[in-house]
């Protein structure tokens, strides 16, 4: 029986069309010519122009500050949020399950108006606060995701165990359960990160002067900057994005085959 080759032939253009423009991007930031439309031969000058734009790292430091914070409260938070979903079951804990889960599904410029609506109401300035507050919300919520997914065969037998032993729930849960959950709240971790960092629409919403991030000071520089420059500093922060995706992918497959 002949195979198709159609899934194959599939397969290859779903592939081109992803990764096609993100190759070309990449290609075009080492081009010689000012606007990119056409090759002028290979050159580093415009990864070095990237150093001598101050705009361009306080919007990275910015964004760097946002996301370590982020990060840090979402996996403190989500985590405990994963655990309390798995382990008390209640009527009460479908809503919780609800609350987790929607800023998940809620489309990023529905969440970025209403946050911003939502500060505007409280009086609250705009400014690196709000950006913090604002991607906290949806952070928490795939730190909690990843958590509860751990946590789907995890042996609750050696809690038991260890507390038979004359362990009290605090040196339990710092000898024994985090240890065992530590890559899936690593992983739910570097999630965060990548988010945080790559984030626009919610971030372009709830930003004050002077709290400008990375991915939007690339947006505010397509109609005024250089394209060659643009596609330098988008290529950087697909390398930081891509090595966060690649150490979490790691660390699924360190906990998988342990």
């Amino acid at each position: 029986m002949k195979h198709s080759r159609i899934p194959l032939i599939t397969t290859i253009g779903v592939l081109l069309f992803f990764y096609l423009p993100v190759a070309v991007m990449v290609l075009f930031s080492f081009n010689d010519s000012r606007f990119g439309g056409q090759w002028r031969g290979f050159t580093l000058k415009w990864y070095q122009l990237i150093w001598d734009q101050r705009e361009i790292w306080d919007a990275f430091q910015n964004t760097l500050i946002i996301a370590v914070t982020v990060t840090l409260v979402s996996v403190i938070v989500g985590a405990c949020a994963g655990f309390a979903l798995h382990r008390y079951q209640s009527r009460l804990q479908s809503w919780h399950y609800g609350l987790v889960y929607t800023p998940l599904v809620v489309p990023d410029i529905l969440m970025g108006i209403s946050l911003l609506l939502f500060f505007l109401a409280l009086g609250v300035p705009l400014g690196l606060t709000t950006i913090f507050l604002a991607q906290t919300t949806f952070c928490i919520s795939y730190v909690a995701m990843v958590t509860l997914a751990r946590l789907q065969d995890f042996d609750f037998a050696v809690i038991e165990a260890a507390q038979d032993l004359g362990a009290n729930w605090w040196t339990t849960t710092r000898r024994v359960l985090l240890p065992l959950l530590a890559p899936g709240i690593a992983a739910g971790a570097l999630l965060a990160f990548t988010l945080s960092i790559d984030d626009f629409v919610i971030s372009f919403f709830v930003a004050g002067p002077g709290s400008t991030t990375l991915p939007i000071r690339i947006y505010s520089m397509i109609k005024h900057g250089s394209p060659t420059l643009i596609n330098a500093l988008s290529t950087i922060l697909l390398i930081i994005t891509f090595t966060a995706v690649w150490l979490a992918q790691k660390l699924h497959l360190w906990r998988t085959h342990e």
